[in-house]
């Protein structure tokens, strides 16, 4: 199994958490998903299990009903609780106003949210008020008209239970390259509130991706399930508004796009790594069951080299050794990965 990266965390400090249960997924469908808990709601068809390439096949087509290829959690997420999601994803084709009657942009999402609230009738995500419980990555791709262009952007919306949106922007102008592959990771800490994302495109940084912050009006959301999203364009304003120039225009956007999503990875709580000892090229710490530590070395914080093997850890006191350790001073880190 491939090892799916998703957090350096820097040693020598430590990261609390508090959380009454655990939980961590892992897929990378070299098996078939259904075998491991996954699932689909709406339209099966959107979502193929690939055997040959080890991936899953997307269509996101907002032409049908809301349609999830997901996988439950285990336990229900909320603003006190700290989660990172990490998946790989590529585009090989996406238009936008395909269907007539909404012309505009609609986005492609992949992300957590409120299984039961997400699959009710009234779960409308295009009405901008009527989607509660959503945490998630989109894409809006570029649109333009006679009279009018919108940017591609990417944004991170934390939709509470009484849909009120966090603060959060729209990275604009972001442009998600046909045939690229993207790694995205989604890390939300309970202390600041907040969620951070890093996008890079075979190692190579994107972005930065604006945070997401819960402001203070915000309520609360809960997620128990990780969700691809193929939602309906159903339900959206479709009013033709005349702007100041005399030209019109509508808002309710459509998509339809084919593509790839791979290594799907979900951690709570974030492992606690509490360093109990550390000595020349040597620290020993507190591990958590489902993770995978190696130590890391550096001179001057730019770069970081592996200098011990990955171990799998559990509960318990762990050690990991600096194998060719330097002469010179040297800077140590405890990288924390999923398997």
């Amino acid at each position: 199994m491939k090892k799916i990266r998703l957090l350096a965390i820097a040693s020598l400090f430590a990261l609390s958490v508090v959380s009454a249960s655990a939980s961590t997924i892992c897929e990378n469908f070299t098996n078939n998903p259904a075998a491991d808990g996954w699932q689909i709601f709406g339209n099966t068809n959107l979502f193929r299990w690939k055997a040959t390439n080890q991936h899953l096949a997307v269509t996101w087509d907002s032409s049908q009903s809301n349609s999830y290829f997901y996988h439950p959690l285990g336990m229900t997420l909320g603003r006190t609780n700290n989660f990172m999601l990490g998946f790989e994803f590529r585009l090989n084709d996406i238009a936008i106003g395909t269907d007539p009657g909404y012309p505009s942009v609609f986005q492609i999402g992949i992300g957590l949210l409120n299984f039961t609230e997400a699959t009710n009738n009234n779960f409308i995500i295009g009405s901008g008020y009527q989607a509660p419980d959503v945490v998630e990555f989109d894409y809006f791709p570029a649109f333009a008209d006679t009279h009018h262009h919108y940017s591609a952007s990417v944004t991170t919306p934390i939709i509470s239970s009484d849909n009120n949106f966090a603060s959060v922007g729209f990275t604009v102008p972001l442009e998600l390259v046909p045939g690229a592959n993207y790694h995205a990771v989604m890390i939300y800490t309970a202390t600041d509130q907040t969620l951070r994302t890093a996008l890079s495109s075979n190692g190579v940084p994107v972005g930065p991706i604006q945070d997401t912050t819960l402001n203070a009006g915000f309520d609360d959301f809960k997620v128990d399930t990780i969700s691809i999203n193929s939602y309906s364009d159903a339900g959206q304003d479709t009013t033709v508004y005349t702007n100041i120039d005399g030209s019109t225009v509508v808002y309710a956007g459509s998509v339809l796009a084919h593509g790839v999503v791979d290594k799907i990875a979900f951690g709570s709580p974030l492992p606690h790594t509490q360093v109990l000892a550390a000595a020349p090229g040597q620290v020993q710490f507190n591990g958590a069951t489902n993770w995978v530590y190696t130590l890391e070395r550096t001179a001057d914080f730019q770069s970081w080299t592996e200098v011990s093997a990955s171990a799998s850890s559990w509960d318990g006191v762990m050690t990991l050794s600096d194998t060719n350790q330097p002469s010179s001073r040297a800077f140590y880190r405890i990288r924390t990965d999923l398997p």
